[in-house]
């Protein structure tokens, strides 16, 4: 029915998915980040200019927000996967 590249969105009456973060006013105030595992919650606005720490399986890695951010998730900017190199010899 969908092909793989096509991705069905969430509905419109639901809204963006996001987890309220209870100490959001606080964090802006004082500039200090917030540790989080949700990957896959929305970058609202009113989320511009904040700093969060967000987990990629293994370590909470810094993204701060910026208005080109708005609408994506916040697991697209915390990177899961090593870069991998093939080398011939252990030796060099």
């Amino acid at each position: 029915m969908f092909s793989s590249a096509v991705r069905a969105s969430r509905s419109a009456w639901k809204g963006p998915f996001f987890v309220p973060f209870p100490n959001l006013q606080q964090a802006l105030k004082n500039n200090t980040p917030i540790r989080t595992n949700a990957r896959s919650c929305t970058i609202l606005p009113n989320f511009v200019g904040l700093k969060f720490l967000v987990h990629n399986g293994k370590h909470h890695l810094p993204v701060t927000i910026t208005e080109e951010m708005v609408g994506h998730k916040l697991g697209e900017f915390a990177v899961t996967r090593k870069k991998f190199s093939y080398r011939l010899t252990k030796n060099k």
